[in-house]
């Protein structure tokens, strides 16, 4: 009998697999105006050079989840050249730790490490950590994004077929036929200093004196159009048409096409950072998916934020806010949460 390839395994294999990906990532303030756009966070820091030198910034501050875009181009030999098997990935969760606010400008190193693979109740979890150096060598933010790997059985050829007739041309969507061989690490993650910048700076935030426990933020509701969803696809190089084929969707088992799990993120963390007036005081960003924004062709779809103030830490001068969000009657953040410093 023929050995069956066992996927779970292999990739509970490789991890502690890293590398550090080629090249370095420079922050372009254009780009940094284009993924404001496409997360329609409008706080002047990422648009006016004038109002992020008023915070203290040597060019535009980037929106808290910016750096998904450099960290995807990082990841993607990992997945389509290492951990082989799996033909789609959706994503779970995700955490962003800021230890030092990114601006235009900036050049930035990524480390790809596979940090962790668990199966629960039958679905493969794969955790990647991003770590992101600046020129100095320190770590500026860390990055934790876990998705589930779905098998061509789980699939089935419909996706298969569907997702490679539409998909952008450069970009490999299904991973099953790579080489396992290629793109072997040898070397371990290495050791890398924090920053400190973020956590030293003085917030250009709300004063901590003026905020409670209980506080609630003012509500956002944020609106998408399926052109929302392209735009967003352009900028962040996103290329799952999911977010904008209906065939492909349906394909997937989706009922319609989905926002991009990330673009609700930076949705989310705008709201936050309009609430607390600096985006460089927001240190610790987690999400967990629970559902999907679903984009019909014929209406605007509509999520709906809100949030509180859990709790204040003084020594610090920090508090966590809670938030919720929600479209079509459904919760889509499972368990949502900021860590932010106050003025």
């Amino acid at each position: 009998m023929e050995a069956t390839f066992d996927v779970a395994a292999h990739s509970q294999s490789l991890v502690g697999h890293y590398y550090r990906a080629d090249g370095y990532y420079e922050v372009g303030r254009e780009k940094v105006r284009e993924y404001a756009r496409a997360v329609q966070d409008y706080h002047p820091g990422h648009w006016s050079e004038d109002a992020a030198d008023a915070l203290g910034y040597p060019g535009l501050v980037t929106p808290v989840t910016f750096l998904s875009i450099p960290a995807m181009l990082a990841n993607r030999r990992l997945f389509e050249k290492v951990v082989t098997g799996y033909d789609v990935y959706v994503q779970t969760d995700q955490v962003f730790e800021v230890y030092k606010p990114t601006v235009a400008g900036d050049r930035l190193i990524s480390d790809v490490e596979l940090s962790s693979v668990r199966r629960i109740a039958g679905k493969d979890l794969l955790t990647v950590k991003n770590t992101f150096l600046d020129e100095s060598g320190e770590a500026t933010q860390v990055m934790y994004t876990t998705v589930v790997g779905i098998t061509a059985e789980e699939v089935g050829t419909g996706a298969r077929e569907a997702i490679e007739r539409v998909v952008m041309h450069g970009v490999e969507m299904m991973s099953g036929s790579a080489d396992p061989g290629d793109g072997t690490a040898t070397a371990e993650a290495p050791e890398v200093k924090l920053s400190q910048a973020g956590r030293t700076r003085a917030p250009g935030s709300v004063k901590f004196e003026d905020v409670a426990v209980g506080d609630e933020l003012p509500p956002r509701f944020a609106q998408l159009t399926r052109g929302d969803l392209v735009n967003y696809a352009g900028v962040a190089g996103d290329a799952n048409p999911i977010h904008w084929h209906e065939g492909s969707a349906a394909a997937a088992g989706l009922p319609d096409v989905i926002a991009h799990g990330m673009l609700t993120m930076g949705l989310g963390a705008g709201f936050v950072t309009s609430w607390l007036g600096d985006p460089g005081a927001l240190t610790r960003y987690g999400v967990r998916l629970a559902n999907y924004a679903i984009v019909d062709a014929e209406t605007v779809g509509t999520i709906e934020f809100t949030g509180r103030v859990k709790s204040l830490d003084p020594e610090t001068r920090s508090a966590t806010v809670v938030i919720v969000a929600k479209s079509g009657g459904r919760k889509i953040f499972g368990l949502a949460t900021a860590d932010v410093r106050l003025a």
